[in-house]
């Protein structure tokens, strides 16, 4: 089996939850309290979200904080709540934790899950410059949703995220149930376009490794994201934030799920890309969000979980 190809044999999961859904033995409460806090060296109470220790310790939501071993490489993930599963993945340099007011506003009513992508957050960062690409972070998120047992789900992310969760559709349309695509664009068609793109996106890389965390300048997704360390990040804007073909903007005409694109009134980079997108992709509905920028959901998160629920309403069933 080529590497990078999900196992759900191979791709062992190490849960480390009360309440786990997945099958595995769970560890007591106080060693889950110790393993949440405590799973990397640098984790400190102080520098993690109260939303860890909800989701490791509270059974009654479905919590689950279990990670996957993807060719000895670590990928950290998050199971929230009961019902239809919505796989939300984030943008560069954040981490899982933009989305906790997702988690909060909809856990009740799906299956949220969350996870940090190769290089970030709680995820490895591998020094083999290989280990970073589109296919492998494709195939990571199809491993994670056959670890957590869902053959389907809706399928959404914001800037990289966006932009991977159209890569995941062009590969599994069979497993994307719907698509939502917040602040992102689909890619260039010209080739002189995405090697300005890439050539930023190497530039980023190599700004990482001279200056290190302050390379990542003050956004809010960024804020309130902790690394591992910068090298990791680096590796994921050679091998992730690039582009390779125009394979994905040339797939939005074949979708054929229900699609929701959003973008902030003042996200002036990504406004055009979501004109594209809602033009190209059939049926698809178009919300911009008053007074938000390239983070919307952090922005103006009451206006964008409306938004975000009004489509899901309007999902047909399962």
């Amino acid at each position: 089996m080529p590497a990078g190809t999900p196992d759900p044999t191979r791709d062992r999961m190490l849960c480390k939850a009360v309440g786990s859904q997945c099958g595995h033995r769970p560890a007591s409460a106080d060693r889950m309290a110790e393993e949440t806090l405590c799973c990397h060296a640098t984790a400190r109470l102080d520098l993690w979200p109260l939303a860890m220790l909800r989701c490791g310790l509270s059974g009654n939501r479905g919590g689950i904080v279990p990670e996957l071993d993807r060719d000895g490489v670590t990928i950290h993930y998050e199971a929230h709540g009961h019902g239809p599963a919505l796989l939300l993945s984030h943008g560069y340099s954040a981490t899982c934790r933009m989305w906790d007011g997702q988690i909060s506003a909809f856990a009740d009513r799906y299956r949220v899950i969350v996870w940090d992508m190769r290089g970030h957050g709680r995820s490895a960062s591998p020094a083999n410059a290989a280990a970073y690409s589109e296919e492998l972070t494709v195939a990571d998120m199809a491993a994670i949703l056959d670890a957590c047992g869902e053959r389907r789900a809706i399928i959404a992310g914001l800037s990289l995220g966006g932009y991977m969760s159209l890569a995941f559709h062009t590969r599994h349309p069979d497993r994307t149930r719907a698509l939502m695509l917040f602040d992102t664009g689909p890619g260039f068609r010209s080739h002189s376009a995405r090697e300005a793109w890439n050539a930023r996106a190497r530039a980023r890389g190599d700004d990482l490794d001279v200056r290190g965390f302050a390379a990542l300048g003050a956004s809010d997704e960024v804020r309130m994201s902790r690394h591992a360390t910068p090298a990791g990040l680096a590796g994921a804007a050679r091998g992730m934030l690039t582009q390779r073909d125009d394979t994905v903007i040339g797939s939005l005409e074949t979708i054929r799920v229900p699609t929701l694109v959003l973008v902030g009134a003042n996200d002036t980079h990504f406004l055009a890309a979501a004109d594209y997108m809602a033009a190209k992709i059939p049926g698809a509905a178009k919300v911009v969000i008053a007074d938000a920028g390239h983070a919307a959901n952090l922005h103006q998160p009451a206006a964008f979980n409306q938004a975000v629920q009004a489509f899901l309403d309007g999902l047909p069933v399962a």
